[in-house]
Protein backbone atom coordinates (compact mmCIF):
# COMPACT_ATOMS: atom_id res chain seq x y z
CA UNK A 1 0.00 0.00 0.00
CA UNK A 2 1.21 3.30 -0.87
CA UNK A 3 1.80 5.85 2.17
CA UNK A 4 1.00 9.27 1.06
CA UNK A 5 1.74 10.49 4.47
CA UNK A 6 5.58 11.50 2.60
CA UNK A 7 5.30 15.03 1.31
CA UNK A 8 4.72 15.67 -2.24
CA UNK A 9 7.85 16.24 -3.37
CA UNK A 10 9.58 14.52 -1.11
CA UNK A 11 8.77 11.13 -1.45
CA UNK A 12 11.70 8.73 -2.13
CA UNK A 13 12.84 8.09 -5.26
CA UNK A 14 13.59 4.55 -7.26
CA UNK A 15 17.31 4.35 -7.42
CA UNK A 16 16.98 3.95 -11.39
CA UNK A 17 15.78 7.27 -11.89
CA UNK A 18 17.35 9.34 -9.50
CA UNK A 19 19.07 11.87 -11.50
CA UNK A 20 16.14 12.12 -14.12
CA UNK A 21 13.59 13.00 -11.29
CA UNK A 22 15.08 15.24 -8.96
CA UNK A 23 15.97 17.21 -12.32
CA UNK A 24 12.44 17.16 -12.98
CA UNK A 25 11.63 17.83 -9.38
CA UNK A 26 13.84 21.19 -9.11
CA UNK A 27 12.81 22.33 -12.80
CA UNK A 28 9.69 21.94 -11.53
CA UNK A 29 10.57 24.24 -8.27
CA UNK A 30 11.80 26.94 -10.72
CA UNK A 31 9.19 26.69 -13.23
CA UNK A 32 6.46 27.43 -10.66
CA UNK A 33 8.26 30.18 -8.93
CA UNK A 34 9.40 28.69 -5.88
CA UNK A 35 12.45 30.09 -7.11
CA UNK A 36 12.12 32.91 -9.35
CA UNK A 37 14.97 34.46 -11.05
CA UNK A 38 17.93 35.76 -9.33
CA UNK A 39 17.55 33.94 -6.17
CA UNK A 40 19.88 31.30 -4.71
CA UNK A 41 19.21 27.87 -4.59
CA UNK A 42 20.44 25.74 -1.03
CA UNK A 43 23.36 24.12 -0.70
CA UNK A 44 23.53 20.69 -2.16
CA UNK A 45 23.39 19.30 1.36
CA UNK A 46 20.17 20.88 2.16
CA UNK A 47 18.60 20.01 -0.95
CA UNK A 48 19.93 16.75 -0.79
CA UNK A 49 18.09 16.33 2.49
CA UNK A 50 14.82 17.93 1.27
CA UNK A 51 14.68 15.45 -1.58
CA UNK A 52 16.16 12.63 0.05
CA UNK A 53 18.74 11.51 -2.16
CA UNK A 54 22.58 11.43 -2.19
CA UNK A 55 24.47 14.77 -2.73
CA UNK A 56 25.86 13.44 -5.93
CA UNK A 57 22.67 12.97 -7.41
CA UNK A 58 21.85 17.11 -6.81
CA UNK A 59 25.15 17.47 -7.90
CA UNK A 60 24.07 15.55 -11.11
CA UNK A 61 20.85 17.36 -11.75
CA UNK A 62 22.21 20.66 -10.69
CA UNK A 63 24.73 20.51 -13.88
CA UNK A 64 21.94 19.42 -15.73
CA UNK A 65 19.83 23.08 -15.07
CA UNK A 66 23.61 24.57 -15.95
CA UNK A 67 23.35 23.31 -19.47
CA UNK A 68 19.66 23.99 -19.56
CA UNK A 69 20.48 27.59 -19.11
CA UNK A 70 18.05 27.41 -16.26
CA UNK A 71 20.40 28.27 -13.68
CA UNK A 72 24.12 29.90 -13.83
CA UNK A 73 26.96 29.07 -10.84
CA UNK A 74 29.06 31.71 -9.01
CA UNK A 75 31.88 31.27 -6.92
CA UNK A 76 33.19 32.44 -3.66
CA UNK A 77 32.15 33.29 -0.41
CA UNK A 78 28.44 34.43 -1.62
CA UNK A 79 27.97 32.37 -4.66
CA UNK A 80 26.36 29.48 -5.27
CA UNK A 81 23.64 28.02 -8.27
CA UNK A 82 21.67 31.15 -9.29
CA UNK A 83 18.27 30.94 -11.16
CA UNK A 84 18.65 32.08 -14.71
CA UNK A 85 15.40 32.04 -16.11
CA UNK A 86 12.07 30.92 -14.89
CA UNK A 87 10.11 28.27 -17.28
CA UNK A 88 11.38 27.61 -20.80
CA UNK A 89 9.22 25.28 -23.41
CA UNK A 90 11.93 23.04 -22.69
CA UNK A 91 10.63 22.68 -19.16
CA UNK A 92 7.00 21.58 -19.68
CA UNK A 93 7.62 17.85 -19.57
CA UNK A 94 9.39 18.00 -16.19
CA UNK A 95 6.38 19.86 -14.50
CA UNK A 96 3.81 17.85 -16.48
CA UNK A 97 5.07 14.62 -15.11
CA UNK A 98 6.17 16.43 -11.56
CA UNK A 99 2.82 17.84 -10.49
CA UNK A 100 0.65 14.63 -12.39
CA UNK A 101 2.38 12.05 -10.75
CA UNK A 102 1.97 13.71 -7.62
CA UNK A 103 -1.60 15.73 -7.97
CA UNK A 104 -3.80 13.98 -5.24
CA UNK A 105 -1.08 14.24 -2.63
CA UNK A 106 -0.88 17.94 -3.76
CA UNK A 107 -4.54 18.92 -3.43
CA UNK A 108 -5.03 17.12 -0.10
CA UNK A 109 -1.91 18.62 1.48
CA UNK A 110 -2.79 22.07 0.23
CA UNK A 111 -6.22 21.26 1.61
CA UNK A 112 -5.33 20.96 4.79
CA UNK A 113 -3.01 23.89 4.56
CA UNK A 114 -5.99 26.01 3.68
CA UNK A 115 -7.33 24.79 6.91
CA UNK A 116 -4.37 25.08 9.22
CA UNK A 117 -3.73 28.59 7.77
CA UNK A 118 -7.59 29.55 9.09
CA UNK A 119 -6.72 28.28 12.87
CA UNK A 120 -3.58 30.20 12.96
CA UNK A 121 -4.78 33.41 11.74
CA UNK A 122 -8.18 32.98 14.42
CA UNK A 123 -5.37 31.99 16.88
CA UNK A 124 -3.56 35.33 15.67
CA UNK A 125 -6.38 37.35 15.89
CA UNK A 126 -7.53 36.01 19.66
CA UNK A 127 -3.47 35.97 21.26
CA UNK A 128 -1.65 38.73 19.25
CA UNK A 129 0.32 41.33 21.46
CA UNK A 130 0.90 44.77 20.49
CA UNK A 131 4.12 43.77 19.39
CA UNK A 132 3.12 41.42 16.95
CA UNK A 133 0.56 44.24 15.51
CA UNK A 134 3.25 46.69 15.04
CA UNK A 135 5.18 43.76 13.53
CA UNK A 136 2.71 43.16 11.41
CA UNK A 137 1.73 46.44 10.02
CA UNK A 138 5.88 46.49 9.14
CA UNK A 139 5.62 43.68 6.86
CA UNK A 140 2.67 44.75 5.88
CA UNK A 141 3.91 47.70 4.33
CA UNK A 142 7.10 45.75 3.15
CA UNK A 143 5.32 43.93 1.38
CA UNK A 144 2.94 46.79 -0.30
CA UNK A 145 6.17 48.39 -1.61
CA UNK A 146 8.14 45.20 -2.40
CA UNK A 147 9.06 44.97 -6.55
CA UNK A 148 7.35 42.46 -8.20
CA UNK A 149 8.64 39.02 -8.19
CA UNK A 150 11.58 37.98 -5.39
CA UNK A 151 11.11 40.96 -3.15
CA UNK A 152 7.24 40.10 -3.38
CA UNK A 153 7.83 36.55 -2.45
CA UNK A 154 10.20 37.54 -0.16
CA UNK A 155 8.45 40.01 2.26
CA UNK A 156 5.29 37.62 1.91
CA UNK A 157 7.35 35.05 3.65
CA UNK A 158 7.85 37.54 6.43
CA UNK A 159 4.75 38.65 6.48
CA UNK A 160 3.13 34.95 7.21
CA UNK A 161 6.21 34.00 9.20
CA UNK A 162 4.62 37.14 12.07
CA UNK A 163 1.11 35.88 11.40
CA UNK A 164 2.48 32.32 12.59
CA UNK A 165 4.58 34.31 15.32
CA UNK A 166 1.69 36.05 16.07
CA UNK A 167 -0.79 32.66 16.81
CA UNK A 168 1.89 32.13 20.00
CA UNK A 169 1.37 28.09 19.30
CA UNK A 170 4.46 26.71 18.61
CA UNK A 171 3.18 23.04 17.79
CA UNK A 172 1.03 24.74 14.48
CA UNK A 173 4.39 26.59 13.67
CA UNK A 174 6.01 23.34 13.34
CA UNK A 175 3.17 21.82 11.74
CA UNK A 176 2.55 24.33 8.99
CA UNK A 177 6.22 24.71 7.76
CA UNK A 178 6.05 20.49 7.73
CA UNK A 179 2.74 20.58 5.86
CA UNK A 180 4.52 23.28 3.35
CA UNK A 181 7.84 21.10 3.24
CA UNK A 182 5.23 18.54 1.47
CA UNK A 183 4.95 20.64 -1.32
CA UNK A 184 7.57 23.18 -1.59
CA UNK A 185 11.59 22.03 -1.37
CA UNK A 186 11.86 25.81 -0.02
CA UNK A 187 9.38 25.94 2.72
CA UNK A 188 8.17 27.90 4.08
CA UNK A 189 8.87 30.36 0.93
CA UNK A 190 5.73 30.27 -1.20
CA UNK A 191 5.42 29.49 -4.84
CA UNK A 192 5.06 32.52 -6.69
CA UNK A 193 3.77 31.37 -10.07
CA UNK A 194 4.42 31.79 -13.77
CA UNK A 195 5.56 35.32 -14.59
CA UNK A 196 2.61 36.08 -16.66
CA UNK A 197 0.32 35.94 -13.99
CA UNK A 198 2.57 37.23 -11.35
CA UNK A 199 1.35 40.97 -10.77
CA UNK A 200 -2.09 39.83 -10.90
CA UNK A 201 -1.57 36.89 -8.11
CA UNK A 202 0.57 39.78 -5.91
CA UNK A 203 -2.56 42.81 -6.06
CA UNK A 204 -5.01 39.97 -4.85
CA UNK A 205 -2.35 38.94 -2.02
CA UNK A 206 -2.20 42.46 -1.39
CA UNK A 207 -5.56 43.11 -0.79
CA UNK A 208 -5.98 39.34 1.12
CA UNK A 209 -2.72 40.90 3.65
CA UNK A 210 -4.62 43.87 4.23
CA UNK A 211 -7.96 42.84 5.04
CA UNK A 212 -5.80 39.52 7.03
CA UNK A 213 -3.87 42.15 9.09
CA UNK A 214 -6.36 44.16 10.01
CA UNK A 215 -8.67 41.22 10.95
CA UNK A 216 -6.12 40.09 13.17
CA UNK A 217 -5.29 43.80 14.60
CA UNK A 218 -8.51 43.99 16.01
CA UNK A 219 -9.37 40.54 17.43
CA UNK A 220 -11.65 39.41 14.85
CA UNK A 221 -11.14 35.70 15.29
CA UNK A 222 -13.75 34.51 12.78
CA UNK A 223 -13.05 37.71 10.43
CA UNK A 224 -9.16 36.61 10.58
CA UNK A 225 -10.01 32.96 10.17
CA UNK A 226 -12.30 32.57 7.12
CA UNK A 227 -9.67 35.40 4.94
CA UNK A 228 -6.69 33.03 6.18
CA UNK A 229 -8.17 30.07 4.97
CA UNK A 230 -9.23 31.85 1.50
CA UNK A 231 -6.16 33.10 1.22
CA UNK A 232 -4.27 30.36 1.69
CA UNK A 233 -6.15 28.59 -1.32
CA UNK A 234 -3.67 31.09 -3.90
CA UNK A 235 -0.97 27.86 -4.12
CA UNK A 236 -3.24 25.52 -5.31
CA UNK A 237 -4.80 27.59 -7.84
CA UNK A 238 -1.19 28.15 -8.88
CA UNK A 239 -0.31 24.63 -8.54
CA UNK A 240 -3.32 24.14 -11.07
CA UNK A 241 -2.51 26.54 -13.48
CA UNK A 242 0.95 25.48 -13.61
CA UNK A 243 -0.67 22.06 -14.47
CA UNK A 244 -2.41 23.25 -17.29
CA UNK A 245 -0.32 25.39 -18.87
CA UNK A 246 2.24 22.50 -18.74
CA UNK A 247 -0.38 20.26 -20.61
CA UNK A 248 -0.70 22.88 -23.41
CA UNK A 249 2.78 23.86 -23.96
CA UNK A 250 3.64 20.27 -24.53
CA UNK A 251 0.67 19.54 -26.84
CA UNK A 252 1.90 22.76 -28.56
CA UNK A 253 5.74 21.41 -28.95
CA UNK A 254 4.51 18.15 -30.03
CA UNK A 255 2.37 19.32 -32.32
CA UNK A 256 2.81 18.16 -35.78
CA UNK A 257 3.68 20.50 -38.60
CA UNK A 258 1.32 21.20 -41.09
CA UNK A 259 2.48 21.64 -45.46
CA UNK A 260 0.64 24.96 -45.72
CA UNK A 261 1.53 23.92 -49.87
CA UNK A 262 -0.83 20.78 -49.47
CA UNK A 263 -3.72 22.47 -47.38
CA UNK A 264 -6.99 23.02 -49.64
CA UNK A 265 -8.85 26.01 -47.89
CA UNK A 266 -12.50 26.96 -48.34
CA UNK A 267 -13.76 29.87 -50.25
CA UNK A 268 -10.08 30.22 -51.90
Amino acid sequence: MRDDRVGALRRPIAAQSRIDETTDRLITAIAIGEYLPGSRLPSERALAESLRVGRMTVRAALARLVERGLLETQRGRDGGSFVREQWPTSSSASVHRTLSARWESLRDTSEALSRLYGVISGAAAENRSEQDVALLHDRLDAFRHADSGLPSQRADELLHLAIIDAAGNVTLRDVVIELESRISIAAPAHLWGSPEGMRTMEARALVDHINLVEAISAGNVDGATAIGREHAKIDLELLESALKQSAGKQSSVNKPSVNKSSVRLSGV
